[in-house]
């Protein structure tokens, strides 16, 4: 990895804090289901899930021709720092980057007595799981490629002004009313009880306001939740920038397509530092986006070593598993 070569800090670095993560025992494998293979749920292991498609076991696709069957499961193929320090990667050990400029810092901002914003940097990791660990080898159905370093938001003018940040969502100016605001309320329900709805779009359930798609968090409740809003943005802005791509449904069958209107009820993610989330509530151990971070957020941040954040995601895949011709 190129990027890597600018890598002259270390994992002793004051405020940047970090840790390799265990594939084995740190990642909630289990959020991989439910499994389904030719319509048939083969394993749900009380895992929640959206996006099944309908008719026959079988499926065809043109392009390269393929005759096999429907599967489905969910696919942990993305890891995301959300960081103080600039250029501290959190997932990398915590080692420090100095490219020789300076970046916009951490931050917390009083708006009145009640509420503060805040200020992250974030990474975005190439990291699909399953391949990385060679479990399963030349499957048509799984990203086949390795671990990488994809995108750093202090490289992107973007991420910490809100004006310019309106040329990627302009949209913007249709939700700076009350009633778009109050409608995220509807969304944190959908969430918590199972999946964000994709109606408010505008919203990340109850993390708060989707936009702007930056490091700039309105209403800081704690650093799991302006963390976990940080990484639903950049999930959001992933797919605005056409960099990240879909894979579910009818049309993800035969191979990714574009979605620059994130589809919210397509991604689960877990915790990794500074406490992997492996302790299961009520049989899981990863949630949707927008999911409340009342219950598994509760004692995951703390200060000094606990205040950066890395959390693995989990994207929804609907594959035509060729059977015959190319797989």
């Amino acid at each position: 990895m190129a990027i890597l070569a600018l890598i002259i800090g270390s994992a002793n670095a004051a405020t940047c804090k970090g840790k390799f993560a265990n594939p084995i025992t740190e990642i909630c494998w289990s959020c991989v289901f439910p499994i389904y293979i030719a319509g048939v749920r083969i394993a749900a292991l009380e895992q929640e899930d959206a996006h099944q498609v309908g008719g026959g076991p079988a499926c065809w696709c043109n392009n390269p021709p393929k005759l096999g069957v429907k599967v489905s499961f969910w696919e942990p193929l993305r890891r995301v720092d959300v960081v103080r320090e600039p250029f501290c990667m959190a997932s990398l050990g915590g080692i420090k980057m100095d490219p020789g400029f300076e970046a916009p810092r951490h931050g917390r901002s009083k708006h009145d007595a009640q509420t503060q914003g805040s200020f992250y940097q974030a990474h975005w990791y190439i990291d699909p799981e399953i391949f990385v660990l060679q479990a399963v080898l030349d499957n048509g159905c799984l990203e086949n490629i390795g671990f990488d370093v994809a995108y750093l938001t202090e490289l992107d003018p973007l991420w910490n002004d809100d004006e310019l940040t309106r040329i990627l969502n302009p949209d913007v100016y249709l939700f700076a009313n009350l009633p778009a605001r109050a409608a995220c309320a509807a969304d944190c329900v959908a969430a918590t009880a199972g999946f964000s709805t994709n109606l408010f779009y505008w919203c990340a359930g109850c993390q708060g306001a989707m936009y702007p798609l930056n490091g700039n968090v309105g209403a800081h409740v704690g650093g799991v939740q302006a963390s976990s809003l940080i990484a639903q943005r950049l999930a959001a802005k992933m797919h605005r920038e056409m960099l990240m791509w879909a894979a579910h449904g009818e049309d993800g069958q035969c191979g990714y397509y574009p979605l620059p209107l994130m589809d919210k009820t397509i991604y689960k993610y877990q915790m990794l530092y500074p406490i992997p989330q492996t302790q299961k509530i009520l049989g899981r151990c990863c949630q949707p986006f927008g999911r409340s971070t009342i219950l598994w957020g509760a004692g995951k941040e703390y200060p000094f070593n606990g205040e950066d954040f890395v959390y693995q995601i989990f994207r929804k895949r609907n594959c035509c598993q060729g059977a015959f011709g190319a797989n």
